[in-house]
């Protein structure tokens, strides 16, 4: 079998239903523990195992870095997708997210130039306006016209916004971003129209916190809390739809993964891992597909239930 691909909105470009979120590259303390050699072995496997889109970002850590030394003579077997906005220095310690951001022309321009010399490319497929700024602050600092003027100097090849509410709706209406990333799983749908809604408009959409931050590992289960949800509100909705009668044989992970998988206007969703067992389990997933069309709509009615 094969992973899924499917159209990325205006872009045009091919994209597999999975894509490869690098944060887990980012080294401790913020990530987990893991060598060079570890993660040049699962990045490879990344791309073996048919996946075609990375999505990484300036505050990932060793991140770029890692994907550079390691895929850049893979350069043209894979989408790369990375962010601007982000502070170029640690955090202190003890700092908690979200950190402040720079959305002015310097500061973009800076970071856009560090990302290329560690990804080691000359263009960038995708570079996304991070923490969802709003649109007065982008006007401000001239954010999008220095995104256009990277993108006529061939740079970057699309504008994208890694965008939430509240300011997502305005973000979509400007008509100026080729692709958005979104959080969106069975247990957080906040955004779930505006999904369609970024597609309707000829985006295209990568949707992340779509395995619900994986269930496999402690500090990211669901039920403790997906990001953007108060600790405990994954667990209360999950109980409280009952669709965990609707499992069958899957476990949490498939079926929440193939939930978001299901939703008609999504292009990719971005999984991360920093385990090559966990990278292959997720593509066995998503090579299953969508769930079931009445297996869907009878889990999303049970969940709008649980919303109310």
């Amino acid at each position: 079998m094969t992973i899924e691909t499917r159209i990325l909105g205006r872009t045009r470009a091919e994209v597999t239903v999975l894509g490869y979120g690098a944060m887990e590259l980012r080294g401790q303390p913020r990530g987990p523990a893991l060598t060079d050699e570890e993660a040049g072995r699962l990045l490879h496997a990344v791309l073996d195992e048919g996946i075609n889109l990375i999505d990484t970002s300036v505050d990932y850590g060793h991140s770029e870095e890692l994907i550079g030394r390691n895929l850049a003579s893979r350069r043209d077997e894979y989408f790369l997708a990375s962010k601007c906005g982000c502070p170029f220095e640690d955090p202190p310690p003890g700092a908690t997210p979200p950190f402040p951001h720079d959305y002015s022309a310097a500061n973009i321009r800076a970071g856009l130039e560090q990302s290329l010399r560690r990804l080691r490319t000359e263009c960038l497929d995708l570079l996304q306006v991070h923490m969802s700024p709003s649109r007065s602050q982008m006007e401000s600092d001239g954010t999008i016209e220095t995104l256009m003027a990277l993108r006529d100097e061939g740079k970057i090849r699309f504008l994208g916004m890694s965008g939430t509410l509240p300011h997502l709706p305005d973000h979509i209406a400007m008509g100026v971003f080729d692709a958005f990333q979104i959080p969106y799983s069975a247990i957080q749908r906040e955004h779930e129209g505006l999904i369609a809604d970024a597609v309707a408009a000829g985006a295209g959409t990568l949707i992340r916190g779509g395995a619900a931050r994986g269930a496999l590992a402690e500090d990211k289960d669901w039920r403790q809390a997906p990001l953007g949800l108060a600790e405990g509100e994954g667990k209360r909705r999950w109980e409280a739809s009952g669709i965990e009668d609707l499992l069958s044989e899957m476990n949490h992970l498939e079926f929440v993964l193939r939930f978001t998988l299901s939703h008609p206007a999504l292009s990719s969703t971005i999984v991360g891992t920093s385990a090559i067992d966990h990278l292959r389990a997720n593509v066995a997933i998503a090579e299953k597909g969508p769930l079931p069309a009445d297996l869907y709509q009878e889990a999303k009615r049970r969940l709008d239930g649980a919303s109310r």
